[in-house]
């Protein structure tokens, strides 16, 4: 049975002529791969709409496609479709009073309400596999470029399909777009994961000064001559995270980076099975229950969510 909440949001693109897909600040591949998947599918759908996927470029998913830069102020009556982002403030590339009408589509757990039409699925992998379901159950087209870029977006957020979140359901959706588009998967891979020996070398680094506690936390601090050292932004170091999953003694882990663009520390964390989004959330950051994130100009802030976050482990061990 199709989700009655999919049938509105097919409806709702068919009357807009006009239509904004934004998501989240600092995006990752599931968030750029959603958005630019949902514009294409959609003008391909409907040429004659105007569709733009906004928000700030990242040089490294330039694969995935070309965003759109757009003056709001000439905009007519657009629909405003929200990706990847529970709360309004995160929203990149938009001013979100000027929009009437607001889709949002989201796995995180719920915060703010943004419109009268919300898919919300936390037991999802990634928004791009709601999109893939969107496609899928409607009349929206499947191209190639739509295929690949729900692909890509599935296999990032679930980490190559090894997260807890990784179901039947994404099984089932990533197999329909293989088999309806003769999709190369192998060879997108590549566009995901080659990496130059710049960033292979800082990894080993990153590895080397993992600070661990006896409670099986470990975190790093990221310095601006690290990044400038080995030649990597700080989107690069902070995403490197992903690549410390499943050592035997660490349970919850996380990569403190300073961006100079904004002036603030991006703080990734990351767990084997232990609740974290809660203490993310004692500091205005948020996300799933093992994968969470926090932004902060604050350097104490930084310290204390380390202390919390070590002392989550003693508790874990006492249980």
């Amino acid at each position: 049975m199709i989700n009655p909440v999919i049938k509105k949001i097919y409806k709702k693109i068919k009357k807009y002529n006009t239509i904004v897909i934004a998501r989240h600040i600092g995006p990752d591949p599931d968030a750029v791969c959603s958005q630019i998947a949902l514009r294409d599918t959609i003008k391909a759908t409907f040429p004659s709409k105007n569709v733009y996927a906004v928000g700030m470029s990242v040089s490294r998913f330039k694969s995935f496609g070309t965003l759109d830069k757009i003056n709001e102020e000439e905009l007519d009556n657009p629909l405003l479709i929200v990706l990847d982002v529970p709360n309004i403030s995160r929203i990149d590339g938009i001013t979100f009073s000027r929009y009437k009408e607001v889709i949002k589509i989201d796995h995180h757990p719920y915060e703010d309400k943004m419109g009268d039409t919300e898919l919300v699925d936390t037991t999802s992998c990634s928004v791009a596999q709601l999109i893939g379901e969107l496609v899928l159950n409607t009349r929206l087209k499947l191209t190639k470029e739509v295929a690949e870029n729900i692909f890509l977006g599935i296999v990032s957020d679930s980490d190559r399909f090894l997260l807890q979140y990784t179901t039947a359901k994404t099984f089932k959706i990533v197999n329909q777009i293989i088999e309806k588009t003769n999709l190369d998967f192998t060879n997108l891979y590549v566009r995901l994961y080659e990496r130059p020996l710049n960033e292979i070398r800082f990894q080993g680094y990153l590895a080397q000064n993992l600070i661990t506690t006896e409670n099986g936390f470990a975190y790093i601090k990221i310095t601006t001559d690290d990044i400038k050292n080995f030649g990597v932004d700080s989107s690069t170091a902070s995403n490197m995270i992903n690549n410390f999953n499943y050592i035997k003694e660490i349970k919850v882990w996380t990569f403190i980076t300073y961006d100079q663009k904004s002036t603030m520390y991006k703080v990734n964390i990351r767990s084997r099975n232990v609740v974290i989004n809660d203490i993310a959330a004692k500091y205005h950051g948020g996300g799933h229950k093992f994968a969470s994130g926090v932004r902060t100009t604050n350097e104490a802030d930084i310290d204390n969510l380390i202390k919390d976050l070590d002392e989550r482990c003693r508790e874990i061990n006492h249980e």
